[in-house]
């Protein structure tokens, strides 16, 4: 990164019913303790088991809509065509356009690894803000580290790399087709790129996955917290807890690329904003989460990033017994996503998505 409704439950994967919430949007002004939650009458109530949790969840997926807008659900299955076929030893890549909304066209590249056989877990990969968009991940220009959507298809992955609005190919007044954020649009598009996977016959829709570096490593938190049928996400430089990013002036995140409303309706500052990371990362519990955070990242305060991780352990720990699914690693290094660490994430999601 650079400067720059309460849905039912089913939706969002518990499959039980939920007594009713309030009707507004709760406050809860501590966002790093995730162990509670507010009733209906606004009583704070302690979560001891995972429906306590599917309320808190709840709510804070209410509140990341107030600043975003609302995810929007799209009926039917896209379209695509897929384009530009180059087939390499390891992999078939190919250019692939899919249809996440009527008469909008996202641009993308799928890799095919080689041979037959069973169908194959996939990841869907997000790029950071550069001007190349998805040919970065693709491997087609941009930072050698950052070139996973590649290196994943050469691991035995699908891969599919779309361009984030306004990037790459892909040209989007995301605002004309009334969204409140580019962030929101993000998110509607990610989970509509996971639909195109649950098409492909050869990708194994149980087994989807997302990893992002920068703006794709808060984006790939984002689609999480939102589809949870993404079983795994690697976040790389992708976040701090808001009141350690630029010491609490989050003017970097309210331009028309991201959320617009954190300028007019929460005056850019992390004390009055709806949500923090801590809770994106509880929304996708317990789902697992591998976390890239360089100690001298310029545009995530790494001290921030252990803040959130302290606040959501206990959830992952206590609440859904599953510690191994949150694992963090701190490199000596900047704003990047090292060879080591890309490996050990890389592991990680081998021992979730290919068990």
């Amino acid at each position: 990164m650079h400067h720059l409704s309460n849905l039912n439950a089913t939706r969002r994967g518990f499959l039980f019913a939920l007594p009713a919430l309030a009707a507004t949007p709760a406050e809860y002004p501590d966002k790093q303790n995730l162990l509670y939650y507010l009733d209906a009458a606004g009583n704070r109530r302690e979560v001891r088991s995972r429906g306590d949790w599917a309320r808190r969840r709840a709510h804070i997926v209410d509140r990341l809509e107030l600043v975003m807008g609302s995810f929007r659900k799209v009926p039917g299955r896209p379209s695509y065509q897929i384009t530009e076929m180059e087939k390499t030893a390891a992999y078939t890549r190919s250019r692939l356009v899919f249809e996440p909304e009527p008469g909008d066209s996202v641009p993308a590249w799928l890799f095919v690894p080689s041979g037959g056989g069973a169908r194959k877990p996939a990841m869907l990969c997000l790029h950071q803000t550069t001007r190349i968009g998805k040919d970065e991940p693709a491997g087609l220009g941009g930072k050698p580290n950052l070139h996973y959507a590649r290196e994943l298809a050469e691991r035995g992955y699908v891969t599919l790399a779309p361009d984030y609005p306004n990037f790459g190919d892909y040209k989007k007044d995301v605002y004309a087709s009334g969204y409140a954020s580019a962030t929101m649009k993000g998110i509607v598009n990610h989970s509509r790129a996971v639909d195109v996977l649950h098409r492909l016959p050869f990708v194994d829709g149980r087994r989807i996955g997302v990893c992002g570096h920068s703006l794709g490593g808060h984006n790939a938190l984002f689609a999480a917290a939102f589809d949870t049928r993404l079983k795994a996400a690697v976040t790389s430089c992708g976040f701090t807890a808001m009141p350690k990013y630029m010491k609490g002036d989050l003017t970097g995140w309210s331009h028309e690329g991201y959320m617009p409303r954190i300028a007019e309706r929460y005056e850019k500052s992390a004390r009055l904003l709806p949500f923090d990371f801590p809770e994106i990362l509880g929304a996708i519990a317990p789902r697992a989460v591998f976390i890239n955070a360089p100690k001298s990242d310029s545009n995530f305060e790494v001290t921030g990033v252990d803040d959130c991780v302290r606040a959501v352990r206990p959830l992952y720990d206590q609440i859904f017994r599953s510690p191994g699914r949150l694992e963090v690693r701190y490199p000596d290094a900047q704003h990047d996503f090292p060879e080591p660490v890309r490996q050990e994430a890389y592991a990680f999601l081998d021992k979730i998505l290919k068990a």
